[in-house]
């Protein structure tokens, strides 16, 4: 997502995250940092930027991510696929687009001044926008001029067309409704970061898979047992669930098993010009049913090769750092 930030206004492209709840961006000065073609923010060019004291509550709130350092308040944020940001947390004017065409600035709005970044970034972006629950993410500094309310639609990842773009909506125009709308609670669990919802079964065409809580024959879902994160690339399911899940997917394909060229996930088959028919994966989730279709669950890894996007936490710990053993990840 886009938005600018300081006085004269700069422009950033920022990974839009509801998995997290830091805003940073790459910062001058950056000497340990990942490439990146645009320019680089410069505090020091901005009459807005105040670094955070570190009696204030913005930065007690970062917990343990914390420090203090000649008295102002530093951070070091780390994520799952162990990339890293470290830097000072400051009050900056951060400024969003609106649908009526003038921009909406919110002043003293905390974020991080990265100095020293590094991970599976691409050059292209400048750092984070953490879209989660905690005190620290965008929505959750803006809530009362938004109303609490933000949704995303995001386009499938290899549009057909270029010209198609997700959206990010924040306030009365992030409500969705209309026809093949479905809805289910949000569990309140902590960390507050995360959104958390109930996966009560998925299914593979007509046979319906049931979320055990444990690998005995027990139909008893932990309620909360997932969580919707934007950041992370693959769907992420406990080892009793997968492997159910991949028998059944493998029953319903006639095509032929290859060895996937990354090494890192198992169910993938040769496919030459989507010749390949993949069953509609459905996710019930509490009162919702959403259908997964074949261009939400396989990928093309290679020009030849498709790949089920979705595998057991037990084989992708190194991608993802889980909390409990309740915690499993979507996109």
């Amino acid at each position: 997502m886009t938005y600018t930030v300081g006085t004269p206004p700069f422009k950033i492209l920022g990974i839009a995250d509801t998995g997290s709840d830091l805003i940073w961006s790459q910062c001058n000065p950056c000497n340990a940092c990942y490439n990146q073609t645009a320019p680089l923010f410069d505090p020091a060019k901005s009459i807005t930027y105040k670094k955070v004291s570190c009696a204030a509550r913005q930065c007690e709130s970062l917990g343990n991510e914390a420090s203090c350092s000649l008295g102002s308040c530093t951070y070091a944020a780390h994520y799952g696929d162990q990339s890293y940001s470290y830097g000072d947390l400051a009050f900056e004017k951060l400024t969003l687009g609106s649908t009526n065409g003038r921009p909406v600035s919110f002043p003293k709005t905390a974020i991080g001044c990265g100095h020293k970044n590094d991970g599976t970034f691409n050059e292209k972006g400048s750092g984070i926008v953490g879209l989660g629950g905690g005190e620290l993410s965008l929505v959750s500094q803006i809530k009362s001029s938004i109303g609490g309310k933000f949704s995303y639609c995001l386009v499938p990842l290899f549009s057909e067309s270029s010209k198609t773009s997700s959206k990010l909506n924040f306030g009365e125009n992030a409500i969705v409704s209309g026809p093949g709308t479905v809805s289910t609670p949000r569990v309140s669990k902590s960390p507050d970061t995360f959104y958390y919802l109930t996966l009560e079964a998925l299914s593979v065409g007509e046979k319906r898979l049931e979320f055990f809580e444990s690998s005995s024959r027990r139909s008893n879902y932990v309620e909360g047992n997932i969580i919707i994160d934007s950041g992370t690339t693959l769907t992420l399911l406990p080892e009793n669930v997968y492997s159910r899940l991949e028998s059944a997917v493998q029953e319903s394909i006639q095509a032929e098993p290859v060895t996937d060229p990354t090494g890192v996930l198992s169910l993938c088959y040769s496919s030459t010009g989507n010749d390949i028919k993949v069953p509609v994966i459905t996710a019930h989730f509490t009162g919702a049913d959403v259908k997964l279709n074949p261009v939400n669950t396989f990928v093309s890894v290679t020009e030849d090769v498709a790949v089920l996007c979705i595998c057991s936490k037990s084989n992708i710990l190194y991608l993802w750092k889980l909390g409990t053993n309740e915690l499993i990840g979507w996109l």
